[in-house]
């Protein structure tokens, strides 16, 4: 499996993530962890952040709708069609999410950014998986 390389979009994309968690720290006083955004989305949670948490969702699905609108051609995204694999792969996300006490976003934007240590743990960890997930998928299940 070949991986285009995309330093600029990629750089475009990391730039624009820092200034959502840090505009979101400056307006909310929150943190831009979408794990905790979602999941307060559902009941018992009817605050007077539901909006712009609402709103924050919306803006994180509809973004490649927006940049195949505003560009020449539509956004490539692979995904599994193997069903079971996804829902598996979806809950153990869901787990990891809420027994590591936040996401990718919250520990590795926001958590290194403010030099928390369970989150430098918690980044290695998710990234260490990461990378045995796609070695073992590349090279050992995936032939």
């Amino acid at each position: 499996m070949v991986t285009d390389f995309t330093p600029v979009a990629s750089f475009a994309g990391g730039v624009l993530i820092g200034l959502s968690a840090v505009l979101m720290l400056l307006l909310e006083g929150r943190i831009a962890g979408i794990s905790g955004i979602a999941s307060r989305l559902l009941p018992p949670y009817r605050d007077a952040g539901f909006g712009g948490r609402a709103a924050f969702v919306a803006g994180l699905v509809g973004a490649p709708f927006l940049v195949a609108a505003v560009s020449d051609g539509p956004i490539v995204q692979t995904v599994s069609s193997n069903f079971a694999l996804m829902v598996v792969a979806g809950l153990l996300v869901g787990f990891g999410s809420v027994w590591g006490s936040g996401c990718t976003s919250g520990h590795g934007v926001c958590g290194l950014a403010r030099r928390s240590i369970r989150s430098l743990v918690a980044t290695g960890v998710f990234m260490a998986a990461g990378f045995l997930t796609v070695f073992l998928m590349r090279h050992v299940i995936g032939g």
